[in-house]
């Protein structure tokens, strides 16, 4: 039989106060408060509060602001390539890592006319004995077939030549003396008289010799040996679209000992041309007068050599004039030593910068130049 059971109303309240202190606690009421309670005394022991700083976070309704930086970029273009001895841009990258190639060419009457000027980046005309002018043709973008006649070689083309950095040296030999030179040197000897540049040689029935011997310069270059590094430059150039500096003038007029030059500027061609002892100078190869883009005039001593030959002293500096794109630049020219190519100084400083193309120097002794006045 079922017997319904009645609580106490003393338990009731218990259970009341019991429910009543649970909600207390879970509703988050401040745990230090006072609890006082009919018949009982609670000591709550002094709170000590600490307060801890939060961080202020600020939510923006706009978009964050974007800061770009740009940064400068600098761009240093690399220098146009050219050929190493006229300037030319845009070389043909074989050519242009070829070496020098130094030929030497007679002056005697019985050698006129020779062939090769016009094909050549560089000519020298120095002086040797019995007051006989011989040319140094230095090739490298172009060559000339044939070239010739080729006669020996001097002391000073050691010093001369050098600079070129380990050029091809082609000539129909020399005495002991000069022979030894150039072999301890660092020109590379590609003469007739070598086994490396012997075939490389022939002599022609038109002339007697001496005066009969030349060459290809396809052949010569053919001799160059695997160490062989590409030419050095020698000069500096301008731009194309540059006027050279300078003053006008029409030419220049240089006694070599007992040989007369003279150099005239055509404006029309953009050339200078060569009279030697009053007369056209001929170029074999190509039957046109010699010509050149610049005239280099370099003031030099020549000190007594060996066979009463004169030994021109390119060490050192002296008195530089230079014709170039119609116009003359009075200079000084200098070179610490034999593997420095000369540098040309103008009287204000300033280097100075050829047109690009070929050029032509004079080695006459000193005060021995003449420029010729605009007319």
């Amino acid at each position: 039989m079922y017997t319904r059971t009645h609580a106490s109303p003393l338990r009731a309240l218990a259970v009341t106060i019991a429910l009543l202190a649970g909600l207390a606690a879970c509703s988050g009421s401040d745990d230090n408060a006072a609890d006082t309670t009919a018949g009982e005394t609670t000591t709550t022991a002094e709170a000590t509060t600490t307060t801890v700083a939060k961080p202020t976070t600020t939510t923006s309704t706009m978009p964050a602001e974007t800061t770009t930086t740009v940064v400068e970029t600098t761009t240093t273009l690399p220098p146009v390539p050219v050929y190493p001895l006229t300037g030319v841009e845009n070389p043909d990258p074989a050519i242009a890592a070829r070496p020098a190639l130094v030929v030497k060419i007679d002056n005697a009457n019985n050698a006129r006319p020779q062939t090769g000027f016009n094909s050549a980046d560089i000519v020298y005309e120095e002086i040797v004995n019995a007051s006989i002018t011989r040319f140094a043709m230095v090739f490298q973008s172009g060559g000339s077939n044939p070239v010739g006649p080729i006669r020996s070689g001097r002391l000073q083309d050691v010093d001369l030549f050098t600079s070129f950095n380990h050029p091809l040296f082609a000539w129909s030999g020399g005495n002991r003396t000069v022979t030894d030179a150039v072999n301890a040197s660092d020109l590379i000897n590609i003469g007739a008289l070598t086994s490396l540049g012997g075939g490389a040689y022939f002599r022609i029935s038109q002339r007697e010799a001496p005066y009969n011997l030349y060459a290809n310069t396809d052949a010569l270059f053919e001799r160059t040996p695997l160490y062989a590094p590409p030419a050095t430059q020698q000069f500096q150039y301008r731009k194309l679209d540059a006027g050279p500096q300078g003053t006008p003038s029409p030419g220049v007029a240089i006694a070599l000992d007992s040989i007369d030059v003279r150099w005239e500027w055509d404006a029309e061609k953009g050339l200078y041309f060569r009279d030697m002892e009053g007369r056209d100078h001929i170029d074999a190869g190509d039957n046109v007068q010699v010509n050149t883009n610049n005239v280099v005039v370099l003031a030099v001593e020549y000190t007594p050599g060996i066979s009463d030959s004169p030994d021109a002293q390119t060490i050192g500096e002296g008195e530089a004039f230079v014709l170039t794109g119609g116009n003359y630049i009075h200079a000084t020219w200098s070179r610490p030593d034999i593997y420095t190519p000369i540098q040309l100084t103008a009287d204000d400083g300033t280097p100075v910068l050829l047109q690009p193309g070929r050029t032509f120097v004079e080695l006459p002794r000193l005060n021995s130049t003449i420029v010729l006045p605009p007319s």
